[in-house]
């Protein structure tokens, strides 16, 4: 039951897991659709809602009440308050860390990445995410744009994809080049854009030129209202809850990595790049190979 007029978004999962486990056998498959994306309440009216979900308008109110909302608009209406709570500036999240206790600030942070992990793996996103590699192997080009605390998620899936796939495009490392590297991207690319509350308006207008060009997009972003799911081929909204200043990035790391394992499984080639690029930065001197026997020998 709801114990707070205005529950995080965390406490409204809490709740909506407890009706998914204890509640009415008739309502636990929504509560749990629910849990995994609440976001989705704030956007959409009841039988909008029943259609995505694939239930009906009556289990939709059933499910609300059960969780202790006295009807569905007081739920959205909490649903969205807990959304623009979220959108604070660092400032203020950082006002809101240093009223955690020090003992507390443990936990709050591991559970916080833990519950994020269980939502990559667990429900719609990780069928999403399965459906969607494929369609990375089988592109023309694949490009992966990300600014600022992005840049490093974008980096990484670009150079551990590259090496198992020839159609990566390296990311980006410089604005200017963003927009020259998409000049020729057509139907037949895919474009990753990655960004965050506050959306960088880099990303934004490489999804715009990538989209204008005829190229899918791939929006791994955290709201349904981000300005990277307009006209998105597919969405992928990575779980970014916890007391962090800039947000977790556990979610979205965990994403692209395993986007990046499901493409190798399904590159028939990936086994034969991967040999050849470790192959030659060894014969390279790139890699010094770790000598366990000789370590343990000194110890």
């Amino acid at each position: 039951m709801v114990d707070s007029p205005s529950p995080t978004i965390s406490e409204f999962r809490a709740v909506m897991d407890k009706v998914a486990v204890s509640g009415a056998p008739g309502l636990r498959g929504f509560a749990a659709w629910l849990a995994d994306q609440p976001e989705e309440l704030a956007f959409h009216s009841v039988r909008g809602l029943a259609e995505l979900a694939g239930t009906d308008p009556n289990t939709v109110v059933r499910t609300i009440k059960a969780a202790g909302f006295p009807g569905f608009a007081a739920a959205r209406r909490s649903v969205q308050q807990a959304l623009r709570r979220g959108d604070q500036d660092y400032v203020a999240r950082v006002d809101a860390l240093q009223q955690i206790a020090p003992a507390s600030l443990r936990p709050e942070l591991s559970e916080a990445a833990l519950r994020n992990v269980r939502r990559v793996h667990s429900g719609p996103l990780w069928d999403r995410i399965e459906a969607i590699a494929p369609q990375l192997v089988a592109a023309r080009r694949v490009h992966c744009i990300g600014v600022r605390m992005a840049y490093g998620l974008a980096h990484y899936f670009t150079y551990r994809g590259g090496i198992a796939h020839g159609n990566i495009v390296p990311t980006p490392s410089q604005p200017g080049l963003i927009f020259d590297s998409l000049i020729e991207t057509d139907e037949r690319d895919i474009v990753i854009v990655i960004s965050f509350a506050h959306y960088s308006a880099e990303v934004v207008r490489a999804a715009a030129v990538a989209r204008g060009q005829g190229a899918r997009i791939l929006a791994l972003t955290d709201r349904h209202d981000s300005p990277l799911v307009e006209g998105a081929w597919q969405v992928l909204r990575a779980p970014i809850e916890g007391p962090n200043v800039m947000f977790s990035i556990v979610g979205a790391t965990l994403i692209i990595e395993t986007l990046l394992e499901l493409m190798a499984g399904h590159d028939e080639q990936s086994k034969t790049r991967i040999e050849r690029f470790e192959t030659g930065l060894m014969e390279l001197g790139t890699y010094t190979r770790s000598d366990a026997g000789k370590v343990l020998k000194r110890s």
